[in-house]
């Protein structure tokens, strides 16, 4: 009897000592998200839903299960190891994730705003391309593809200051490779490279490469209106695009017809795959992504009602904090009300959260990168 009851004892102390280290490892690998309204109609569950958009642009499955997200009041708590991401692309966000959980926000407040926490994950260059996998050369993509002889050129593009030349390789499911070099017309001198992959998840991952194809944050703004990848996330909206403006023909390459009918074709191959995938976001509610740009533009660009939430302060108190700064109304979204710049209200809050980048779609004097530390 006494034997019995020893061993049951013992069975129930390593039940206990699994139970407890199963707890730790699934608490090290979840984060608390502190949703905070931001519009008029703005909902926890369309938060939600742009938060499963801003992970998949960096290369989560999201699988269908949605074992990954619990909520509860105003938290989102996501488990980064039942996102589908690759091993490479969870440590990184783990990596990130340990850095947010030593801020003076997230250890007083027990969870990090989501508006920061999508503006960490898209708008440093830096963090996208380490998750998302983007290698650090353009050989190192290259060396991926086989590009196709067939090349197009652009003379009159909606993003590139310069001409443009196109080249691709075959579209093999969710396997290819689009490479635009930013050409001076007059001297054929190649100023940057700009790249565009299909991930498994259905979505786009970009590139931008200096002309001696080291990897770089941003676009030229000299040569480029391109931005940061968040800025093509922005412009693409998870498709390839066709040509927007009338282009000549040019001796050598496909003429301007023949390129936009290819990149139209393509275009459409990727949009039946996208739609047959059983896990991730929703493909066919096409206008779903804005609710991922929504959540880092009302972080970037919050009005006092959103800032009242966030730092669980009385509006009337946040509105005296924010007296005499200047305001704006985002042209795009004008529902946001009178929004201020991040940079203005950071220093007034009762908790400071992780810096981020001082913009998201442009170059910044201020970029982070704690992924690199």
């Amino acid at each position: 009897m006494k034997k019995y009851l020893l061993y049951l004892l013992v069975l129930i102390l390593c039940s206990c000592e699994h139970d407890t280290y199963s707890d730790l490892i699934e608490t090290e690998s979840t984060v608390n998200l502190k949703w905070s309204k931001a519009y008029p109609d703005d909902n926890i569950d369309k938060s939600l839903i742009g938060l499963k958009w801003a992970l998949s642009y960096v290369g989560a499955v999201l699988p269908s299960s949605n074992s990954g997200f619990s909520t509860q009041d105003n938290i989102i708590t996501i488990n980064i190891k039942k996102l589908g991401f690759n091993d490479n692309a969870a440590q990184k966000v783990l990596q990130l994730v340990e850095k947010i959980k030593t801020s003076n926000e997230y250890q007083s407040q027990h969870a990090v705003d989501l508006g920061r926490f999508v503006t960490l994950l898209l708008g440093s260059s830096g963090h996208y391309y380490g998750i998302s996998g983007v290698p650090n050369t353009l050989t190192e993509v290259l060396n991926q593809y086989t590009l196709l002889p067939q090349k197009g050129y652009v003379d009159n593009s909606g993003v590139s200051l310069e001409h443009r030349i196109i080249q691709f390789s075959q579209q093999n499911g969710f396997n290819q490779l689009f490479i635009s070099e930013e050409v001076d017309p007059a001297t054929n001198e190649i100023y940057e490279y700009e790249t565009i992959e299909l991930l498994p998840n259905g979505q786009l991952r970009y590139g931008i490469f200096d002309s001696e194809g080291n990897r770089k944050e941003s676009a030229d703004e000299t040569h480029s209106n391109a931005g940061k990848p968040a800025k093509c996330m922005w412009c693409h909206e998870s498709t390839i695009q066709p040509l927007f403006y009338t282009n000549n023909d040019y001796p050598g390459y496909l003429s301007a017809s023949e390129l936009d009918n290819l990149l139209l074709n393509y275009r459409q191959n990727h949009e039946d795959l996208k739609l047959s995938l059983v896990d991730g976001v929703d493909f066919s509610q096409t206008q779903q992504h804005t609710l991922a740009e929504l959540l880092y533009i009302s972080f970037m660009e919050p009005s006092a009602e959103r800032l009242s939430q966030e730092w669980n302060l009385p509006i009337s108190q946040v509105q005296d904090m924010l007296d005499g700064l200047p305001t704006h109304v985002y042209d795009e979204f004008p529902f946001l009300g009178n929004l201020y710049n991040r940079k203005d209200v950071e220093a007034l809050a009762p908790f400071q959260g992780l810096l981020v980048s001082g913009s998201v779609r442009e170059a910044s004097v201020q970029e982070v990168n704690y992924l690199n530390e």
